[in-house]
């Protein structure tokens, strides 16, 4: 059976983390702070990052536009 993408990034991103203890204390801080784009991106998926950079881009553009 294949295993999706999510959970293969996932296994792999926790045998990291089991195997380089010594910088798990900054990223753990660092994440539990502001979150990890990685976990936004896996958990949103391509058609999900992709709407959500167009909604970025868009409110650019309208924030560019009402305010100069």
């Amino acid at each position: 059976m294949r295993e999706s993408p999510e959970n293969r990034r996932e296994r792999l991103r926790q045998q990291e983390l089991k195997n380089n203890k010594a910088s798990n204390i900054g990223d753990g801080f660092n994440r539990a702070q502001a979150g990890a784009l990685q976990d936004l991106v896996g958990a949103l998926g391509w058609k999900g990052t992709g709407i959500l950079i167009i909604v970025l881009i868009v409110g650019f553009i309208v924030y560019s536009i009402l305010f100069n």
